[in-house]
């Protein structure tokens, strides 16, 4: 497990930190007076710039305006201002106009020559052109791809219930990173599968581990999320990749690729589903890469009768994926609505990655600029549950290592999710009172 040291938040972060929690809770409502710049400097022992640098950053927040020769003021809140900020929530941020995008879109479609197709069952796993549109847009990582062997599901985690159902027994054992997709401990926990955890570090998992695994007793499948990986953000590179596919294959080891994230990133390494399409499961949700509306993933089977057989299991979890937004989502594939929708989310997820890390501490986190969420280390002694308790007090939610621990020694770790919060100045709050937290020795209990 990758290990990284923490680095002390900035003086001036932590003194807006201070400020922002009073304005948030009422204690300084609006009109009032912050205390003079130079009095504040001599009440906290630091020198000016410091105390003007974190007025400054409560202005960029839009929480503070300065007044010429009266001094700095909290502001009137915005009209339906959050009263809290949800980093727990893994959601890409939403590009603006999407709302009216939908909207226009189904109206679109229902008004086209066959759109009452939209308004009835159609078959579990999709219909050719949805199908065909599916395997256009898997193509791009996976090379071409017969439709028969694409599956449009109704999001991933009804396709992992199923998929797991066709593959395991229970009491089978199904292998996996030490920290790894909550939705996955849950699916392994009510089937009764065997999940067990293998080491992993800052480039994700460890193929030896998974090799000796194989030697001593195979899984029978083993899943994995390769790509800006939940919780950590590793992304295995090409070599760990190949050899993790050289050991399915040598054993006889399904693998499940969670895709998840795959479309952000520019360019990326091979899915593992180019490697070893033989052996390989590739699941790709557009949750992630455009909004969890539309609730339609892809997956690519190893082969057309295995995308039947999946079809049948989807079948009876959950009948088939909405019609219109698989309408939706192959419109916006043939026209180019989804590309440009996963690059206005890759744009701001950028600046929302910058902006932590600048808050936060470059040494402090795991990320990858193209993702939706980081990986926060805490700093030596500092509990997890201590933080997140904290974090809840001051109107933030975050998750701690606990949800995605499979191995029973989770680390001082929580993951943000940067895409809840509905813009970056809200989200410059939430990472501020945060960055407080951290600096501040009595709001966080060392670990006991």
């Amino acid at each position: 497990m990758d290990r990284r040291t923490t680095e002390p938040v900035p003086k001036y972060l932590a003194i807006a930190a201070g400020f922002v929690d009073l304005i948030r809770f009422g204690d300084l409502p609006a009109g009032t007076r912050l205390p003079p710049q130079r009095r504040l400097a001599a009440e906290r022992g630091v020198d000016l710039t410091t105390v003007t640098r974190a007025y400054d950053e409560l202005k960029r927040m839009g929480l503070v305006e300065g007044r010429p020769g009266s001094g700095s003021f909290v502001r009137a809140a915005a009209p339906g201002g959050a009263a809290g900020f949800d980093l727990s929530m893994n959601v890409p941020p939403q590009p603006a106009g999407l709302g009216d995008r939908v909207a226009k879109g189904i109206a679109d479609l229902l008004a086209a020559p066959g759109g009452a197709a939209g308004l009835t069952y159609q078959p579990a796993g999709g219909v050719p052109q949805d199908r065909a549109a599916g395997a256009g847009w898997l193509a791009r990582r996976l090379g071409r791809l017969p439709p028969e062997r694409v599956i449009v599901a109704a999001g991933v985690q009804s396709t992992l219930f199923a998929l797991l159902d066709l593959l395991l027994r229970p009491g089978e054992t199904l292998a996996c990173a030490a920290l790894t997709y909550p939705g996955m401990k849950t699916i392994a926990a009510q089937r009764g599968f065997d999940l067990v955890g293998l080491a992993h570090d800052a480039e994700g998992l460890d193929p030896d581990a998974f090799a000796d695994l194989c030697r001593a007793a195979p899984p029978k499948a083993l899943y994995l999320v390769p790509t800006i990986g939940n919780p950590t953000t590793a992304t295995l590179p090409p070599p760990r990749r190949q050899a993790i596919a050289a050991t399915a294959r040598r054993y006889g080891v399904a693998l499940i690729e969670d895709d998840a994230y795959g479309a952000l990133p520019e360019a990326g390494p091979p899915p593992l589903a180019a490697l070893a399409p033989e052996i390989t499961w590739h699941l790709a949700t557009l949750s992630k890469c455009a909004t969890p509306a539309l609730r339609i993933a892809y997956v690519a089977a190893p082969d057309a009768r295995q995308a039947s057989r999946l079809a049948a299991g989807l079948r009876a979890v959950s009948l088939m994926a909405s019609p219109l937004t698989a309408a939706l989502a192959t419109r916006w594939i043939g026209d180019g609505t989804l590309d440009g929708l996963a690059a206005a989310i890759r744009a701001e997820n950028r600046a929302r990655q910058q902006l932590a890390r600048e808050i936060l501490g470059e040494a402090s986190i795991a990320a990858q600029p193209d993702g939706n969420h980081l990986w926060l280390g805490l700093p030596a002694g500092r509990g997890r549950a201590g933080l997140v308790a904290a974090a809840r007090e001051s109107g933030l939610l975050v998750v701690a290592s606990d949800a995605f621990d499979v191995s029973g020694s989770p680390p001082e770790a929580v993951r943000l999710s940067l895409g809840g919060v509905p813009d970056r100045a809200r989200l410059r709050q939430a990472l501020t009172l945060l960055a407080g937290l951290l600096a501040d020795p009595g709001a966080v209990p060392a670990i006991v």
